[in-house]
Protein backbone atom coordinates (compact mmCIF):
# COMPACT_ATOMS: atom_id res chain seq x y z
CA UNK A 1 0.00 0.00 0.00
CA UNK A 2 3.21 1.99 0.55
CA UNK A 3 4.69 1.95 -2.48
CA UNK A 4 1.21 2.15 -4.40
CA UNK A 5 0.72 5.58 -2.69
CA UNK A 6 4.04 6.58 -3.23
CA UNK A 7 3.56 5.85 -7.05
CA UNK A 8 0.22 7.78 -7.06
CA UNK A 9 2.13 10.74 -5.58
CA UNK A 10 4.78 10.73 -8.29
CA UNK A 11 2.81 10.65 -10.72
CA UNK A 12 0.54 13.72 -9.60
CA UNK A 13 3.64 15.63 -9.48
CA UNK A 14 4.64 14.35 -12.55
CA UNK A 15 1.51 16.12 -14.00
CA UNK A 16 1.75 18.74 -12.24
CA UNK A 17 5.12 19.42 -13.60
CA UNK A 18 4.73 19.17 -16.75
CA UNK A 19 4.35 22.52 -18.44
CA UNK A 20 1.65 22.66 -21.90
CA UNK A 21 3.62 22.19 -25.17
CA UNK A 22 4.00 25.01 -27.07
CA UNK A 23 3.85 25.14 -30.43
CA UNK A 24 5.03 27.84 -33.14
CA UNK A 25 2.65 27.50 -36.17
CA UNK A 26 2.68 28.89 -39.76
CA UNK A 27 -0.63 28.98 -41.94
CA UNK A 28 0.86 26.76 -44.59
CA UNK A 29 1.73 23.95 -41.58
CA UNK A 30 -1.16 24.58 -40.01
CA UNK A 31 -3.09 23.10 -43.72
CA UNK A 32 -0.81 20.57 -43.60
CA UNK A 33 -1.51 19.28 -40.25
CA UNK A 34 -5.06 19.37 -40.53
CA UNK A 35 -5.29 18.12 -44.22
CA UNK A 36 -2.97 14.98 -42.44
CA UNK A 37 -5.28 14.25 -39.53
CA UNK A 38 -9.13 15.08 -40.91
CA UNK A 39 -11.19 11.97 -40.90
CA UNK A 40 -13.54 13.52 -43.13
CA UNK A 41 -10.49 13.28 -45.76
CA UNK A 42 -9.54 9.87 -44.47
CA UNK A 43 -13.30 8.65 -45.10
CA UNK A 44 -13.20 10.44 -48.88
CA UNK A 45 -9.87 8.59 -49.54
CA UNK A 46 -11.37 5.31 -48.82
CA UNK A 47 -14.31 6.27 -50.63
CA UNK A 48 -12.32 7.28 -53.79
CA UNK A 49 -10.32 3.60 -53.28
CA UNK A 50 -13.83 1.98 -53.14
CA UNK A 51 -14.94 3.47 -56.54
CA UNK A 52 -11.56 2.29 -58.17
CA UNK A 53 -12.40 -1.31 -56.93
CA UNK A 54 -16.32 -0.57 -58.34
CA UNK A 55 -13.82 -0.05 -61.77
CA UNK A 56 -12.40 -3.23 -61.33
CA UNK A 57 -15.43 -4.92 -60.20
CA UNK A 58 -17.27 -3.65 -63.33
CA UNK A 59 -14.49 -4.22 -66.08
CA UNK A 60 -14.58 -8.35 -64.93
CA UNK A 61 -18.06 -7.92 -66.92
CA UNK A 62 -15.98 -8.01 -70.14
CA UNK A 63 -13.97 -10.73 -69.13
CA UNK A 64 -14.67 -15.14 -69.03
CA UNK A 65 -16.01 -16.50 -65.66
CA UNK A 66 -14.06 -19.92 -64.85
CA UNK A 67 -16.10 -22.21 -62.18
CA UNK A 68 -15.00 -25.61 -61.25
CA UNK A 69 -17.74 -28.13 -59.54
CA UNK A 70 -17.08 -31.29 -57.67
CA UNK A 71 -20.46 -33.52 -56.06
CA UNK A 72 -20.26 -36.66 -54.42
CA UNK A 73 -23.58 -38.93 -53.89
CA UNK A 74 -24.64 -41.60 -51.65
CA UNK A 75 -27.73 -43.54 -53.89
CA UNK A 76 -29.11 -46.57 -52.10
CA UNK A 77 -30.75 -49.26 -52.36
CA UNK A 78 -29.29 -49.78 -56.21
CA UNK A 79 -31.72 -49.58 -58.85
CA UNK A 80 -33.01 -52.51 -60.62
CA UNK A 81 -32.38 -52.62 -64.45
CA UNK A 82 -32.75 -55.63 -66.95
CA UNK A 83 -31.97 -58.93 -66.66
CA UNK A 84 -31.40 -58.66 -63.00
CA UNK A 85 -28.99 -56.59 -63.56
CA UNK A 86 -28.94 -53.60 -60.75
CA UNK A 87 -27.38 -49.89 -60.89
CA UNK A 88 -25.25 -48.86 -58.07
CA UNK A 89 -24.29 -45.37 -57.42
CA UNK A 90 -22.75 -45.39 -53.95
CA UNK A 91 -20.00 -43.12 -53.52
CA UNK A 92 -20.57 -41.86 -57.18
CA UNK A 93 -19.02 -38.46 -57.97
CA UNK A 94 -18.65 -36.05 -60.77
CA UNK A 95 -16.22 -33.23 -61.23
CA UNK A 96 -15.88 -30.79 -63.57
CA UNK A 97 -15.37 -26.92 -64.66
CA UNK A 98 -17.21 -24.42 -66.64
CA UNK A 99 -16.53 -21.25 -68.66
CA UNK A 100 -19.17 -18.81 -69.33
CA UNK A 101 -18.43 -15.77 -72.28
CA UNK A 102 -20.96 -13.08 -72.42
CA UNK A 103 -21.11 -12.06 -75.77
CA UNK A 104 -23.85 -8.98 -76.35
CA UNK A 105 -25.54 -8.31 -73.39
CA UNK A 106 -27.82 -5.01 -75.06
CA UNK A 107 -24.83 -2.52 -73.78
CA UNK A 108 -25.34 -3.30 -70.15
CA UNK A 109 -22.15 -4.30 -69.56
CA UNK A 110 -20.63 -0.94 -71.66
CA UNK A 111 -22.72 1.24 -69.25
CA UNK A 112 -21.74 -0.40 -66.68
CA UNK A 113 -18.46 0.34 -67.18
CA UNK A 114 -19.19 4.17 -68.03
CA UNK A 115 -20.79 4.61 -64.96
CA UNK A 116 -18.13 2.90 -62.68
CA UNK A 117 -15.86 5.52 -63.88
CA UNK A 118 -17.66 8.24 -63.68
CA UNK A 119 -18.51 7.44 -59.95
CA UNK A 120 -14.59 7.38 -59.55
CA UNK A 121 -14.57 10.74 -61.33
CA UNK A 122 -17.12 11.77 -58.64
CA UNK A 123 -15.30 10.48 -55.73
CA UNK A 124 -12.15 11.90 -57.05
CA UNK A 125 -14.27 15.40 -57.05
CA UNK A 126 -15.61 14.88 -53.52
CA UNK A 127 -12.13 14.60 -52.33
CA UNK A 128 -11.33 17.79 -53.67
CA UNK A 129 -14.34 19.47 -52.34
CA UNK A 130 -13.34 17.82 -48.80
CA UNK A 131 -10.30 19.40 -49.02
CA UNK A 132 -11.29 22.77 -49.95
CA UNK A 133 -13.39 22.35 -46.56
CA UNK A 134 -11.00 21.44 -44.57
CA UNK A 135 -8.22 24.07 -45.64
CA UNK A 136 -10.75 26.59 -45.51
CA UNK A 137 -11.84 25.82 -41.83
CA UNK A 138 -8.46 26.02 -40.57
CA UNK A 139 -7.38 29.23 -42.34
CA UNK A 140 -11.03 30.78 -40.60
CA UNK A 141 -9.89 29.54 -37.64
CA UNK A 142 -5.88 30.18 -37.86
CA UNK A 143 -6.34 34.00 -38.87
CA UNK A 144 -9.39 34.35 -36.24
CA UNK A 145 -6.54 33.13 -33.45
CA UNK A 146 -4.29 35.63 -35.44
CA UNK A 147 -6.67 38.85 -34.79
CA UNK A 148 -7.69 38.01 -31.51
CA UNK A 149 -3.64 37.12 -29.97
CA UNK A 150 -3.06 40.68 -31.94
CA UNK A 151 -6.05 42.21 -29.93
CA UNK A 152 -4.70 41.11 -26.62
CA UNK A 153 -1.40 42.21 -27.21
CA UNK A 154 -3.12 45.68 -28.32
CA UNK A 155 -4.93 45.70 -24.98
CA UNK A 156 -1.73 44.77 -22.92
CA UNK A 157 -0.22 47.80 -24.19
CA UNK A 158 -3.07 50.21 -23.94
CA UNK A 159 -2.95 49.21 -20.16
CA UNK A 160 0.63 49.92 -19.68
CA UNK A 161 -0.38 53.71 -20.99
CA UNK A 162 -3.21 53.90 -19.03
CA UNK A 163 -1.16 52.61 -15.75
CA UNK A 164 1.67 55.03 -16.60
CA UNK A 165 -1.34 57.95 -16.69
CA UNK A 166 -2.67 56.81 -13.75
CA UNK A 167 0.68 56.80 -11.88
CA UNK A 168 1.63 60.45 -13.23
CA UNK A 169 -1.94 61.20 -12.06
CA UNK A 170 -1.62 60.04 -8.79
CA UNK A 171 1.82 62.30 -8.46
CA UNK A 172 -0.24 65.45 -9.67
CA UNK A 173 -2.93 64.92 -6.70
CA UNK A 174 -0.84 64.66 -4.32
CA UNK A 175 0.87 68.02 -5.51
CA UNK A 176 -2.65 69.87 -5.82
CA UNK A 177 -2.12 69.63 -9.85
CA UNK A 178 -4.92 67.53 -10.44
CA UNK A 179 -8.44 66.77 -8.74
CA UNK A 180 -9.52 63.51 -7.42
CA UNK A 181 -12.31 63.21 -10.11
CA UNK A 182 -9.12 62.90 -12.82
CA UNK A 183 -7.84 59.90 -10.60
CA UNK A 184 -11.62 58.57 -10.71
CA UNK A 185 -11.83 58.66 -15.16
CA UNK A 186 -8.21 56.75 -15.06
CA UNK A 187 -9.61 54.06 -12.91
CA UNK A 188 -13.00 53.71 -14.34
CA UNK A 189 -11.13 53.70 -17.55
CA UNK A 190 -8.63 50.81 -16.28
CA UNK A 191 -11.36 48.68 -15.57
CA UNK A 192 -12.79 48.74 -18.57
CA UNK A 193 -9.64 47.72 -20.32
CA UNK A 194 -9.29 44.69 -17.70
CA UNK A 195 -13.10 43.72 -18.57
CA UNK A 196 -11.76 43.93 -22.51
CA UNK A 197 -8.77 42.24 -22.05
CA UNK A 198 -10.58 39.67 -19.86
CA UNK A 199 -13.03 39.00 -23.13
CA UNK A 200 -10.06 38.90 -25.56
CA UNK A 201 -8.29 36.50 -23.52
CA UNK A 202 -11.03 34.46 -23.27
CA UNK A 203 -12.03 35.04 -27.08
CA UNK A 204 -8.16 33.90 -27.89
CA UNK A 205 -8.29 30.31 -26.00
CA UNK A 206 -11.52 29.30 -27.71
CA UNK A 207 -9.90 30.29 -31.33
CA UNK A 208 -7.25 28.31 -29.91
CA UNK A 209 -8.74 25.34 -29.20
CA UNK A 210 -10.02 25.42 -32.81
CA UNK A 211 -7.23 25.54 -34.09
CA UNK A 212 -5.95 22.99 -32.07
CA UNK A 213 -9.45 21.07 -33.12
CA UNK A 214 -8.83 22.07 -36.78
CA UNK A 215 -4.95 20.70 -36.84
CA UNK A 216 -4.62 17.42 -34.70
CA UNK A 217 -3.27 19.49 -31.55
CA UNK A 218 -3.49 18.44 -28.46
CA UNK A 219 -5.98 20.68 -26.20
CA UNK A 220 -3.89 21.78 -24.05
CA UNK A 221 -1.09 23.04 -26.38
CA UNK A 222 -0.19 27.06 -26.69
CA UNK A 223 -0.17 27.47 -30.61
CA UNK A 224 1.15 31.06 -31.38
CA UNK A 225 0.37 32.28 -35.17
CA UNK A 226 4.28 33.27 -37.08
CA UNK A 227 2.17 34.86 -39.90
CA UNK A 228 1.25 38.02 -37.90
CA UNK A 229 2.40 40.19 -40.54
CA UNK A 230 -0.17 40.74 -43.20
CA UNK A 231 1.15 42.34 -46.11
CA UNK A 232 -2.51 42.80 -48.29
CA UNK A 233 -2.14 43.86 -52.16
CA UNK A 234 -4.97 44.91 -54.60
CA UNK A 235 -6.65 41.50 -54.68
CA UNK A 236 -6.86 39.05 -58.73
CA UNK A 237 -10.27 38.56 -59.06
CA UNK A 238 -10.10 37.85 -62.73
CA UNK A 239 -11.36 34.30 -62.03
CA UNK A 240 -15.71 34.29 -61.98
CA UNK A 241 -16.70 31.07 -63.74
CA UNK A 242 -17.84 27.83 -61.91
CA UNK A 243 -16.09 25.42 -64.40
CA UNK A 244 -13.26 24.78 -61.44
CA UNK A 245 -15.87 24.17 -58.80
CA UNK A 246 -15.94 20.52 -57.53
CA UNK A 247 -19.76 21.08 -56.93
CA UNK A 248 -20.06 21.90 -60.44
CA UNK A 249 -18.20 18.95 -62.14
CA UNK A 250 -19.89 16.49 -59.81
CA UNK A 251 -23.52 17.44 -61.33
CA UNK A 252 -21.97 17.66 -64.62
CA UNK A 253 -20.70 13.86 -63.92
CA UNK A 254 -23.98 13.27 -62.53
CA UNK A 255 -25.58 14.00 -65.20
CA UNK A 256 -23.65 11.40 -67.38
CA UNK A 257 -24.34 8.98 -65.09
CA UNK A 258 -27.80 8.86 -65.37
CA UNK A 259 -27.22 8.68 -69.39
CA UNK A 260 -25.64 5.83 -68.45
CA UNK A 261 -28.26 4.53 -66.44
CA UNK A 262 -30.76 5.13 -69.36
CA UNK A 263 -28.46 3.16 -71.32
CA UNK A 264 -28.39 0.30 -69.11
CA UNK A 265 -32.07 0.13 -68.00
CA UNK A 266 -32.65 0.29 -71.84
CA UNK A 267 -30.56 -2.76 -72.08
CA UNK A 268 -32.97 -4.44 -70.27
CA UNK A 269 -35.07 -4.64 -73.26
CA UNK A 270 -32.47 -6.14 -75.50
CA UNK A 271 -31.34 -9.59 -76.21
CA UNK A 272 -28.43 -11.23 -74.82
CA UNK A 273 -26.13 -13.64 -75.99
CA UNK A 274 -23.86 -15.55 -74.22
CA UNK A 275 -21.20 -18.48 -74.97
CA UNK A 276 -20.93 -21.28 -72.01
CA UNK A 277 -18.26 -24.11 -72.54
CA UNK A 278 -17.86 -26.86 -69.71
CA UNK A 279 -16.01 -30.43 -68.87
CA UNK A 280 -17.78 -32.98 -66.35
CA UNK A 281 -15.60 -35.77 -64.83
CA UNK A 282 -17.96 -38.62 -63.48
CA UNK A 283 -17.35 -42.03 -62.23
CA UNK A 284 -17.99 -45.24 -59.60
CA UNK A 285 -21.28 -45.71 -61.39
CA UNK A 286 -21.50 -49.78 -60.87
CA UNK A 287 -23.75 -52.41 -62.69
CA UNK A 288 -23.85 -55.50 -60.95
CA UNK A 289 -25.41 -58.51 -61.76
CA UNK A 290 -25.65 -60.73 -65.18
CA UNK A 291 -23.50 -57.71 -66.59
CA UNK A 292 -21.20 -56.15 -64.59
CA UNK A 293 -19.60 -53.23 -65.79
CA UNK A 294 -18.16 -49.77 -63.86
CA UNK A 295 -18.67 -46.34 -65.74
CA UNK A 296 -16.36 -43.59 -65.72
CA UNK A 297 -16.03 -41.08 -67.98
CA UNK A 298 -15.89 -37.80 -69.20
CA UNK A 299 -18.45 -35.17 -71.12
CA UNK A 300 -17.35 -32.16 -72.59
CA UNK A 301 -19.95 -29.50 -73.17
CA UNK A 302 -20.56 -26.24 -75.53
CA UNK A 303 -23.76 -23.89 -75.80
CA UNK A 304 -24.88 -21.04 -77.36
CA UNK A 305 -27.48 -18.99 -75.70
CA UNK A 306 -29.82 -16.36 -76.75
CA UNK A 307 -32.48 -14.79 -74.23
CA UNK A 308 -35.02 -12.22 -75.89
CA UNK A 309 -37.12 -10.79 -73.35
CA UNK A 310 -41.12 -10.42 -75.10
CA UNK A 311 -43.43 -9.71 -72.14
CA UNK A 312 -42.83 -8.53 -68.97
CA UNK A 313 -45.72 -5.98 -68.66
CA UNK A 314 -44.38 -3.08 -69.43
CA UNK A 315 -41.52 -3.51 -66.42
CA UNK A 316 -38.54 -2.57 -68.20
CA UNK A 317 -40.05 0.50 -70.49
CA UNK A 318 -41.00 1.66 -67.17
CA UNK A 319 -37.51 1.32 -65.68
CA UNK A 320 -36.32 4.01 -68.99
CA UNK A 321 -38.88 6.44 -68.46
CA UNK A 322 -37.98 6.92 -64.92
CA UNK A 323 -34.47 6.68 -65.51
CA UNK A 324 -35.20 9.54 -68.29
CA UNK A 325 -36.92 11.48 -65.31
CA UNK A 326 -33.74 10.92 -63.37
CA UNK A 327 -31.69 12.34 -65.95
CA UNK A 328 -33.70 15.54 -66.39
CA UNK A 329 -33.91 15.97 -62.51
CA UNK A 330 -30.06 16.16 -62.19
CA UNK A 331 -29.61 18.48 -65.64
CA UNK A 332 -32.32 20.88 -63.63
CA UNK A 333 -30.02 19.97 -60.85
CA UNK A 334 -27.10 21.51 -62.48
CA UNK A 335 -28.87 24.52 -64.03
CA UNK A 336 -29.83 25.67 -60.68
CA UNK A 337 -26.48 25.08 -58.82
CA UNK A 338 -24.62 26.80 -61.54
CA UNK A 339 -27.09 29.74 -61.47
CA UNK A 340 -26.72 29.59 -57.22
CA UNK A 341 -22.59 29.34 -57.38
CA UNK A 342 -22.18 32.15 -59.72
CA UNK A 343 -23.88 34.29 -56.84
CA UNK A 344 -21.93 32.93 -54.20
CA UNK A 345 -18.62 33.88 -56.74
CA UNK A 346 -19.98 37.56 -57.52
CA UNK A 347 -20.30 37.71 -53.66
CA UNK A 348 -16.79 36.44 -53.03
CA UNK A 349 -15.38 38.81 -55.24
CA UNK A 350 -17.61 41.66 -53.80
CA UNK A 351 -16.25 41.01 -50.31
CA UNK A 352 -12.68 40.67 -50.95
CA UNK A 353 -12.70 44.36 -52.55
CA UNK A 354 -14.55 45.53 -50.33
CA UNK A 355 -12.24 43.93 -47.98
CA UNK A 356 -9.13 45.08 -49.42
CA UNK A 357 -11.00 49.01 -49.21
CA UNK A 358 -11.50 48.24 -45.06
CA UNK A 359 -8.41 47.74 -45.04
CA UNK A 360 -6.80 50.85 -47.11
CA UNK A 361 -9.27 52.84 -44.42
CA UNK A 362 -8.26 51.43 -41.44
CA UNK A 363 -4.27 51.94 -42.07
CA UNK A 364 -5.65 56.00 -42.67
CA UNK A 365 -7.29 55.92 -39.56
CA UNK A 366 -4.47 53.94 -37.69
CA UNK A 367 -1.71 56.62 -39.07
CA UNK A 368 -4.54 59.60 -37.65
CA UNK A 369 -4.70 57.78 -34.06
CA UNK A 370 -1.73 57.52 -33.89
CA UNK A 371 -0.85 61.30 -34.55
CA UNK A 372 -3.43 62.50 -32.46
CA UNK A 373 -2.38 60.14 -29.42
CA UNK A 374 1.58 62.29 -30.15
CA UNK A 375 0.02 65.39 -29.97
CA UNK A 376 -2.33 64.72 -27.06
CA UNK A 377 0.78 63.59 -25.40
CA UNK A 378 2.92 65.42 -25.84
CA UNK A 379 -0.02 68.32 -24.83
CA UNK A 380 -1.07 66.62 -21.88
CA UNK A 381 2.53 66.46 -20.87
CA UNK A 382 3.00 70.84 -20.91
CA UNK A 383 -1.02 70.69 -19.49
CA UNK A 384 -2.28 72.30 -22.59
CA UNK A 385 -4.91 68.50 -22.74
CA UNK A 386 -6.92 67.68 -19.68
CA UNK A 387 -6.76 64.00 -18.15
CA UNK A 388 -9.94 63.59 -20.60
CA UNK A 389 -8.90 64.80 -24.17
CA UNK A 390 -5.97 61.95 -23.25
CA UNK A 391 -8.00 59.42 -22.65
CA UNK A 392 -10.38 60.19 -25.48
CA UNK A 393 -7.04 60.18 -27.71
CA UNK A 394 -6.48 56.56 -26.14
CA UNK A 395 -9.79 55.71 -27.18
CA UNK A 396 -9.74 56.58 -30.50
CA UNK A 397 -6.22 54.66 -31.04
CA UNK A 398 -7.63 51.34 -29.20
CA UNK A 399 -10.62 51.48 -31.64
CA UNK A 400 -8.51 51.93 -35.11
CA UNK A 401 -5.80 49.50 -33.82
CA UNK A 402 -9.03 46.99 -33.41
CA UNK A 403 -10.48 48.09 -36.82
CA UNK A 404 -6.99 47.67 -38.42
CA UNK A 405 -6.70 44.22 -36.66
CA UNK A 406 -10.03 43.23 -38.22
CA UNK A 407 -9.97 44.30 -41.40
CA UNK A 408 -6.48 42.80 -42.10
CA UNK A 409 -7.60 39.02 -40.76
CA UNK A 410 -10.62 39.51 -42.05
CA UNK A 411 -9.58 40.15 -45.90
CA UNK A 412 -7.07 36.92 -45.68
CA UNK A 413 -10.52 34.90 -44.79
CA UNK A 414 -11.98 36.78 -47.82
CA UNK A 415 -9.09 35.67 -49.80
CA UNK A 416 -9.22 31.93 -49.19
CA UNK A 417 -13.27 32.37 -49.52
CA UNK A 418 -12.93 33.35 -52.92
CA UNK A 419 -10.15 31.12 -53.70
CA UNK A 420 -12.43 28.10 -52.32
CA UNK A 421 -15.86 29.98 -54.77
CA UNK A 422 -13.81 29.70 -57.80
CA UNK A 423 -12.61 26.30 -57.03
CA UNK A 424 -8.82 26.89 -56.79
CA UNK A 425 -8.26 26.10 -52.96
CA UNK A 426 -5.56 23.74 -53.18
Amino acid sequence: MKRLTLTIISIMIALAGTEAQTVMLSQGEARRMALEQSEDIKTQTNKLEQAKLDRQIAFAGYLPKLDASATGAYVGPDIDMFMGSRLAMRGVYMAGITITQPIYAGGKILAGNRMAKIGSEIADQQLRLTRMDVLADTDNAYWSLVAVRQKVTMLRSLKALVDTLYNQTAVAVSAGMATDNDLLKISSRRSEIDYNLHKAANGADLCRLSLCYATGLDPEAEVIPTDTIIDVTMPETGISDASLRPEINMLEKQVELNKQQVKSSRADMLPTIGLMGGYTYFGNIKMKGAISQEFKDGIGLAMLSVNIPIFHWGENIKKVKKAKLDLLNSELTLQKNTDLISVEIRQAIQNLNDGFTMVAVAKTAMDEANENLRVTRARYATSMATVSDMLDAQSQWQQSYSNLIEAQTQYKIYETAYLKATGRLE
